[in-house]
C-alpha cells in the first residue's frame, strides 16, 4: 500500500446531531466506514477519511453534531465541529429536509455565513421528487441553493460531489510515493486511557475524553511528534467482550479497531496498571499477534500504584503475559505525562525487530549447531531431521523449516525461543512454519 505524503484538501461535513452526516460520509466514500446508528450523538470526534471522486482525492471529515447550546460532552463535540470548520477548505452543512430548519440550524447558518470558506448546503433525506419542496424551504438559511440529497439511497450524491470538487482548491493528485510517518495503532479495552494518552502526545484536545467507557467510537488519526520523530497515531474504539454479540454501534467500532491494527505497523496495547490483566486485554493482544504487527505493551496509571500493587502486577504479568515475554513493555501515566517520552524508543526497537532479516548462512550455521545439541523428538518411532531453515519474509519475520517429518508444536516453540535468544526480535511476533520433504516425494506445508 502506498502512502500519500502531499496534503489533501479537506471537506468538513457539519450539522446538528442525527441529520445523516455519517451516512453522507459513507455515501461519499462508497463504503461503510463511519459509524451509523439512529441515535443522536453517535459520532463524538472529528474523523478523517480519504475520498476519491472523478480522479481527485480529498479528505472528508465527519464531525460530532453541532449544537451551540451544548454543555458537558456535547460542548466537547461542538468544539470538535468548530475546529473542523476552521481547518476545512470546503464546508458541507447538512440539514434534515424532513424536519426543516431548526433554531440550531439557524444559529449554525449565522456562523457559517461569516466563514471565509465555501459552504455547500445539503438538504438531506430528499428521497423522491415529492419531498424536493421541503428542500426549497431551506433557502431561508441564507447559504444559497440547497442541494437535495438522499444520503441513504444515493439520490443527488453525484451532483453534490461535483459541486464539492468545483469548490475545492487545487491540490496534488494521487502520487505513488512511499514514506510518511510510521503508523501506530493505539488499542485496548474501553476506558483504559487511550484518548487521554493521545491528547498527551498530540498536546491538544484531539479526542473527546469523558469518564463514560466507550466515548471514542471511531478511529481518529493524529500526527504527533515523539522523540524527535513524527508518528501517525490512530486512537481506536475500545474493544468489547464479544464482537458478534455487541450492539450495532459497538459492532462496527470493533470491526474498525481490527482494521486499524491491520493498517498499522506497530500497535501500542494500553493496559490499566491499577486493574487486573483481563480476558479483554488478552483478546486485544491476540488480535495484534494474529495480525502480525509489532507490539508495545504500555501500562497506564503507573504513578497511582503502591508497592503492593506493583508486586501483584509483576506476578500477573509473569502468569498472564508469559506468551508475550518478547513484547516491549513501558510504564506510563497519560494524565501526568510520566514515561510517555520513552514510548518512542520502544516503538523504534519493535519496528526494527519487525523488519529484521537474518542472512541464510548465519541462520543455518546457528540452527545446525542447535539441532545437533537438541534434536527434534521422535514421532512414530522415527526422529525427523531438519534439512535447513530460511527466512521467507519480514514485517513480521517468517521462517520456513524444511524437515523430513512433522515437528511438534513444542519443538517449534523451542526453535522460536532460541531464535529470539540469538537474534533478538524484541517487540515483534515471529512465525515458524514447517515444510515436510519425505525422501524424493513432494512436499507438504505444515503449520
Amino acid at each position: 500500500m502506498t502512502e500519500q505524503t502531499g496534503p489533501l484538501p479537506v471537506v468538513a461535513i457539519v450539522g446538528r446531531p442525527n441529520v445523516g452526516k455519517s451516512t453522507l460520509v459513507n455515501r461519499i466514500l462508497g463504503r461503510r466506514a463511519a459509524v451509523v446508528q439512529d441515535t443522536p450523538g453517535v459520532t463524538r470526534d472529528r474523523i478523517a477519511y480519504e475520498a476519491l471522486w472523478n480522479g481527485k482525492r480529498f479528505t472528508a471529515v465527519d464531525t460530532g453534531g453541532w449544537d451551540p447550546k451544548a454543555s458537558g460532552l456535547g460542548a466537547s463535540i461542538t468544539r470538535q465541529a468548530e475546529y473542523a470548520m476552521k481547518t476545512a477548505d470546503v464546508i458541507v452543512f447538512v440539514v434534515d429536509s424532513q424536519v426543516g430548519a431548526t433554531e440550531t440550524d439557524l444559529a449554525a447558518a449565522r456562523i457559517l455565513r461569516r466563514s471565509d470558506r465555501p459552504v455547500i448546503l445539503v438538504a438531506n433525506k430528499v428521497d423522491d421528487e415529492r419531498s424536493e419542496s421541503n428542500a426549497a424551504e431551506l433557502w431561508s438559511l441564507g447559504l444559497g441553493e440547497p442541494q437535495p440529497v438522499s444520503a441513504l439511497h444515493g439520490r443527488g450524491s453525484g451532483d453534490l460531489l461535483d459541486l464539492v470538487l468545483d469548490a475545492l482548491p487545487e491540490a496534488p493528485r494521487e502520487q505513488e510515493e512511499e514514506g510518511g510517518p510510521r503508523r501506530v495503532a493505539l488499542v485496548g479495552r474501553p476506558n483504559v486511557g487511550k484518548s487521554s494518552l493521545l491528547n498527551r502526545l498530540a498536546r491538544d484536545e484531539r479526542s473527546v475524553v469523558d469518564s463514560v467507557a466507550g466515548t471514542t467510537v471511531d478511529p481518529v488519526d493524529s500526527i504527533v511528534t515523539l522523540g524527535g520523530e513524527e508518528w501517525r497515531f490512530v486512537d481506536t474504539a475500545g474493544l468489547r467482550r464479544k464482537v458478534n454479540t455487541a450492539s450495532g454501534m459497538e459492532y462496527y467500532a470493533s470491526l474498525r479497531t481490527e482494521a486499524a491494527i491491520q493498517a498499522a505497523e506497530v500497535a501500542v496495547v494500553l493496559l490499566a496498571a491499577d486493574e487486573v490483566v483481563s480476558e479483554q486485554d488478552q483478546r486485544v493482544i491476540t488480535q495484534v499477534i494474529e495480525a502480525g504487527r509489532a507490539l508495545v505493551i504500555a501500562f497506564n496509571k503507573w504513578d497511582t500504584l503502591d508497592e503492593d500493587r506493583r508486586l501483584q502486577l509483576e506476578r500477573e504479568i509473569e502468569r498472564d503475559l508469559a506468551r508475550v515475554k518478547w513484547a516491549s513493555r513501558v510504564n506510563i501515566s497519560a494524565k501526568t505525562g510520566r514515561g510517555v517520552d520513552k514510548l518512542a524508543q520502544h516503538l523504534r526497537e519493535a519496528l526494527a525487530s519487525w523488519e529484521t532479516r537474518v542472512p541464510t548462512a548465519e541462520l543455518n550455521t546457528y540452527v545446525r549447531a542447535l539441532v545437533q545439541e537438541t534434536p527434534p523428538p521422535a514421532r512414530g518411532g522415527r526422529a525427523p531431521k531438519i534439512k535447513y531453515l530460511t527466512q521467507a519474509d519480514v514485517r513480521p519475520p517468517r521462517f520456513v523449516v524444511f524437515s523430513t517429518g512433522f515437528l511438534e508444536a513444542g519443538y517449534r516453540r523451542f526453535l522460536e525461543r532460541k531464535l529470539r535468544e540469538r537474534f533478538g526480535f524484541h517487540g515483534t511476533p515471529i512465525e515458524i512454519s514447517v515444510k515436510v520433504r519425505e525422501g524424493r516425494g513432494g512436499e507438504r506445508p505444515k503449520r
